[in-house]
């Protein structure tokens, strides 16, 4: 059966490894021409080796190559590339890398930069989806940076134990568990520590801990003319030091019922940004199966084939189509 035709005829795919490989070979199953990208020690790396063709970004480190933005911009000119692919990693939640794709009439295949940058910051997110709304943990939604003051004030209000939280984080950096106010200090220093030196930006907030609950997302997918579906859940809820360690769908514990509604509530937070492409909307989910919205990941994950596996639905694939 022929592939439904895209509107592009070459991609760059600005990334490595296996999944630069896995959007290589979605592009060329669909009938695509692809450009990939390398730094001096990926010059005979396998997806250099099975894209049509491949540029030089720069030096080994990834902040001299992949992180690059006019350097991929201009391998991009260069190729002829009418779009470019970010994978995940990198530059994929980028919303500057967004806009200059797009600036230099090239499409960036992911959701628009308005949205990247709403759900890349965790208390814009909060307060986003929560107008629409969706449930999010009772925590602290303040517009402005708060003072150790102001959230110390704040934690006696939550009550423990809670959760201090990098508003720029992901991957369980910047994140504390406090389970008495004593304790509360030193984890609030020992966050904003952590949180400026991952991501240069040390701004935390704090929401309740909810114990003993179960990591449940929800893989969504939106095309440019606002029609939304998901494709049900991965649960995640097996994790070290906050890191995902096994991802399984479906969930064991999901009802028909509860999949329905925290998918039509995984649309609505979409909705909120005007989304589009693929997204993954994580929920924590307590003991009475209330569930409540963590976070949005704009991009593509590491773990959609367990998700692609379900539902026999290419995500790579549907990514360009939308």
């Amino acid at each position: 059966m022929a592939e439904t035709p895209t509107l592009f005829r070459k991609i760059l795919v600005a990334n490595r490894g296996e999944i630069a490989v896995r959007v290589i070979r979605a592009c060329r199953e669909l009938g695509l021409e692809t450009v990939a990208v390398y730094s001096d020690v990926d010059r005979n790396a396998m997806h250099v080796r099975y894209a049509d063709q491949a540029y030089r970004i720069g030096l080994p480190s990834p902040r001299e190559s992949y992180l690059l933005m006019d350097n991929i911009i201009e391998a991009a000119r260069k190729s002829g590339a009418d779009a470019i692919h970010p994978g995940y990693g990198f530059l994929a939640e980028n919303a500057d890398f967004a806009q200059a794709c797009i600036d230099n009439g090239i499409a960036f295949i992911g959701p628009a930069p308005s949205a990247i940058a709403t759900m890349g910051d965790k208390l814009t997110a909060r307060r986003t989806v929560q107008q629409a709304g969706v449930p999010v943990v009772p925590g602290t939604d303040s517009e402005t940076r708060l003072t150790d003051d102001e959230l110390r004030a704040a934690s006696a209000d939550i009550g423990f134990p809670l959760l201090i939280k990098a508003s720029a984080g992901g991957g369980g950096k910047g994140m504390r568990i406090v389970r008495s106010a004593d304790q509360f200090d030193t984890a609030l220093a020992a966050a904003r520590r952590e949180a400026e030196a991952a991501f240069g930006d040390g701004s935390v907030y704090v929401e309740k801990l909810i114990e003993h609950a179960r990591h449940i997302e929800i893989q969504v997918l939106a095309d440019t003319h606002g029609h939304y579906i998901h494709l049900g859940e991965r649960e995640c809820s097996i994790q070290r030091r906050h890191q995902k360690l096994v991802e399984e769908s479906p969930s064991p514990v999901m009802t028909p019922e509860l999949r329905e509604e925290m998918g039509r509530i995984a649309i609505q937070a979409a909705q909120a940004v005007d989304y589009s492409n693929a997204g993954t909307i994580e929920f924590i989910v307590d003991q009475d199966f209330k569930y409540y919205f963590l976070e949005m990941n704009t991009r593509l994950q590491v773990e959609h084939p367990v998700t692609e596996l379900v539902t026999n639905i290419d995500i790579v694939k549907e990514q360009i189509r939308v």
